[in-house]
């Protein structure tokens, strides 16, 4: 029942704060900054050095189960390319798993932990084959590469397919991915670039703030 509580939870809020930093300190900080500001989905990349520090640093600091809204949020792992790293990730505290692709055994132990797995996908048959797996949320991976009526196209002879387009989302085309039927949206460097130039990491809270709000907008239309 957890997850598909967190599916539930993930699709709610909607908006997955994808992070990448030089030091797991950095992106700790990334992580609380978003947080602050109304992302309660964060994905904190393995291309982090520590990562895994990282993730056991924020899962002991904020849960998907906390009453108290300030010390709510759902804490998973990205750029997972193989089973030993999920399980690696779990263990830190990771509720979900996202990958940039397609991996069938890294699909098969979080679905043996019954812990939310989320791969990259770019086409109509690797969307079928991660549903055939059990997947419950496929990231349309890099988002960049489609224009949001890419989900529309997907949803015509896969209309069961729940779709995260992630890279390439920004606050003017957020409200297209979701018109065509986006269940979520991954936002990477675009919440953390400015933050990291200027060393003001209150950007990310205020940028972070503009994304809710977006989504929020978008799927009251």
């Amino acid at each position: 029942m957890k997850k598909i509580k967190l599916i539930q939870q993930i699709s709610q809020e909607g908006v997955v704060a994808v992070l990448r930093a030089d030091t797991a300190e950095d992106v700790v900080r990334m992580a609380e900054h978003a947080i602050e500001g109304g992302i309660k989905v964060i994905e904190i990349t393995m291309t982090v050095p520590f990562a895994l520090r990282a993730i056991e640093t924020l899962a002991t600091k904020y849960s998907s189960t906390a009453t108290d809204p300030s010390k709510y949020a759902i804490i998973g792992v990205g750029t997972v390319l193989d089973p030993e790293t999920a399980r690696a990730a779990i263990l830190a505290g990771s509720e979900f798993v996202v990958g940039p692709c397609l991996n069938p055994e890294t699909v098969k132990l979080c679905n043996r932990y019954r812990v939310p797995v989320m791969p990259g996908v770019m086409s109509i048959k690797e969307i079928q084959e991660a549903l055939e797996l059990g997947v419950d949320i496929v990231k349309l991976f890099p988002g960049n590469a489609y224009s949001p009526s890419m989900i529309k196209a997907i949803k015509g002879p896969l209309p069961q397919a729940n779709v995260m387009p992630t890279g390439g989302v920004s606050l003017s085309n957020l409200a297209e991915w979701i018109k065509n039927g986006a269940s979520a949206v991954g936002i990477g460097s675009d919440l953390t670039t400015d933050a990291v130039k200027t060393g003001d990491y209150s950007l990310i809270t205020k940028k972070a703030a503009e994304y809710v709000a977006a989504f929020q907008a978008a799927k009251a239309k």
